[in-house]
């Protein structure tokens, strides 16, 4: 490994094209550096355990949409899903045993996220328009269940989950865990799963894929699904997290996820990306709210710096492949 590394340094122009390759990781240490020399407080616990508590709810929708987005498709509604199943979580811890609760919430976020993936791969529906409908409804559902005012926890389980999700292990916060955990096992699919090489297929050649006799529609289904799931998973976290669920929770979620994934090198044409340099994606915008925070930017102008920082990583892609 070492060695190839030696010789790509070592080709013509090879010092510029390891640089572009590895582009994520090289922002990433840039902004540590950068984070820890305009604040003394970046790199205090307290700090960084915060930023993983903050970026582990996007952190989890943003591995589902990798998935999606690896066939080739786009999940608009996970943001609204999160608000939607928040609240039927809070509603649900409230009235039955946290198992239940647990298992029903991610269930009916299979559920939704089946009914984007029927549409895509058995009624042909384009993915944008086939999520954004689901965006709409669940935003809307969620108002209504809610009654548009939050639903606060009111039982010993309500709190057991609160205090799960606001504690750590090993100076680590258990929510941020769970979100290496799925990170974990996601790298594991994609590599040595059939399931994960298969959706990497069906993204990089659906037609080649249909005719080597895959499933396709099977697996477009799966990924919606699944990205449903995880939905769900970063919703009791973040209702857990605040001892509540809001409709207004997950706001332009979605557009972060897109966003994670992007930067970590993903082609939005499908194929194309890693859980690692997702959870490096995530972990970069991150960093960039971390940063605009400790001095003091007000929030419009960190979505300017959002927007710019997806253009130029669509850019260093673009510059890659050449």
């Amino acid at each position: 490994m070492n060695l190839t590394i030696k010789e790509q340094l070592s080709s013509p122009g090879g010092v510029l094209k390891f640089v572009v390759k590895h582009n994520t990781i090289f922002i990433f240490i840039l902004l540590l550096i950068f984070s820890a020399l305009i604040s003394d407080v970046f790199f205090t616990s307290t700090n960084l355990s915060n930023l993983l508590k903050q970026v582990s709810g996007i952190g989890i929708i943003s591995i589902g949409m990798l998935i999606v987005i690896l066939t080739g498709g786009i999940d608009l509604s996970v943001g609204s899903m999160v608000a939607l199943l928040a609240v039927t979580f809070a509603i649900l811890v409230n009235i039955v045993v946290l198992p239940l609760a647990i298992l029903i919430t991610l269930t009916i976020g299979f559920g939704l996220g089946s009914v984007s993936g029927y549409l895509v791969a058995y009624q042909k529906m384009a993915p944008f328009v086939a999520t954004l409908a689901l965006m709409t409804i669940a935003r809307g559902l969620g108002f209504i269940y809610s009654k548009g005012s939050p639903i606060t926890f009111k039982t010993p389980g309500g709190e057991f989950m609160s205090n799960f999700a606001n504690n750590s292990t090993l100076g680590v916060p258990n929510i941020a865990l769970v979100f290496f955990l799925i990170v974990i096992l996601t790298m594991v699919m994609l590599r040595y799963n059939v399931f994960g090489r298969l959706i990497i297929a069906i993204g990089s050649n659906e037609e080649a894929s249909r005719l080597s006799g895959i499933k396709v529609n099977k697996y477009k289904f799966l990924v919606y699904a699944i990205s449903g799931a995880l939905a769900a998973t970063a919703a009791i976290i973040v209702a857990s997290r605040t001892n509540l669920g809001s409709p207004n929770m997950g706001m332009a979620w979605e557009l972060d996820a897109i966003a994670a994934v992007v930067i970590g090198g993903a082609s939005l044409n499908g194929g194309k990306g890693t859980a690692i340099n997702t959870l490096m994606g995530v972990l970069i915008l991150g960093l960039i709210g971390n940063i605009l925070n400790l001095l003091n930017v007000p929030s419009y102008p960190q979505q300017v710096v959002k927007g710019a920082i997806i253009i130029f990583a669509v850019l260093l892609q673009r510059f890659e492949s050449k």
